[in-house]
């Protein structure tokens, strides 16, 4: 009997530190800089930031044991010239999912969840785009634990977050965001709820950036189905012809499920108001962990140049780490 309770008391503390959980409340406990300035995610031993261009291993106390960086000589992306641009990742079994894609001024292109080993970083796989979706960029994403999928970010078009199903790495469902955060960055899934960090508040004027939550706990299926929909001349109009918008036949997102968001956390306490990135829960301590940038002026997603006048001469990527309070 003694033994059986030993191990059943094993198993629940190894469930327990494998398993992420959203708090309430939290207090500011660390901030640190790193090379990144995308995305942020943890395992039990390991951080994991993703850079625009590069992928950076840390240990549990900031030590930095494993990077690569797109170069000629080494290339980090399977096919350079389709892809430019890490966003958000998330790290599971094993596995570093990113959203990869080729971004260039408000704009994504040749999508894709870019799988990569978490011990050697070395890309194994990509899961491809569904374009009839309606998804035109990836900004971030997030594996769901609990039901095996793994959901896309939109920061062009934040009005939907889409799902794709690991078991089949086919497009699953979509969910609607309401209200709608604007130029969403990054997402975290955890304890059937998903949060959002929102690139929604002005550098320039010092205005705080936000998370969202929403609940998760029910995603039904609607996959693709035969239909038609109008043609986008881009992500804000669509196609017209003589003055008609132009019709589109063939497959198209069946169906999506409401998602109702909520205020999280306003981030008043960055040391500058910037551009929020990634965001991810720590398993071993249930901290919450943020990366954000400060220091230059961003337009459609990308840096102009340092505020001068505020002392910066280069931007800064920082990660906030936040201890759970309750």
């Amino acid at each position: 009997m003694k033994k059986l309770l030993l191990a059943l008391s094993v198993l629940m503390l190894a469930v327990g530190v494998n398993a992420q959980h959203i708090g309430t409340e939290y207090r500011l406990k660390k901030v640190v800089e790193v090379p990144g300035r995308q995305g942020i995610a943890a395992d039990k031993d390991y951080f994991y930031v993703s850079d625009t261009r590069g992928l950076y291993k840390y240990d549990k106390n900031w030590n930095l044991v494993k990077k690569r960086v797109q170069t000629a000589e080494d290339p980090l992306f399977p096919n350079p010239k389709l892809a430019n641009h890490f966003g958000d990742i998330d790290v599971h079994d094993g596995k570093i999912y990113t959203g990869n894609e080729k971004f260039e001024f408000g704009r994504g292109y040749n999508i894709a969840i870019s799988v990569y080993d978490a011990n050697t970083l070395e890309w194994i796989e990509d899961i491809p785009w569904c374009a009839e979706s309606g998804q035109v960029e990836v900004s971030g994403l997030a594996v769901d634990r609990d039901k095996n999928m793994i959901w896309m970010s939109d920061w062009v078009d934040s009005r939907y977050v889409y799902c794709y199903s690991l078991e089949t790495k086919k497009y699953y469902t979509k969910m609607q965001c309401r209200p709608m955060p604007y130029w969403t960055q990054g997402i975290f899934i955890a304890d059937g709820k998903m949060l959002f960090a929102a690139d929604d508040g002005e550098s320039t004027y010092h205005i705080a950036d936000n998370i969202y939550i929403a609940d998760l706990s029910e995603v039904p299926y609607t996959g693709l189905v035969e239909g038609q929909e109008p043609e986008k001349e881009n992500p804000w109009s669509v196609k017209l012809k003589d003055g008609k918008p132009v019709i589109r036949k063939g497959l198209i997102a069946g169906g999506a499920k409401a998602g109702r968001l909520e205020t999280f956390r306003e981030m008043v306490d960055f040391r500058r108001a910037g551009e929020i990135e990634g965001l991810c829960i720590d398993p071993s301590t249930d901290d919450l962990l943020v990366l954000n940038n400060r220091g230059t002026q961003i337009i459609l997603g990308m840096s102009q140049g340092p505020f001068k006048n505020e002392g910066y001469t280069k931007e800064i990527h920082e990660v906030y780490i936040y201890e759970k309070v309750k």
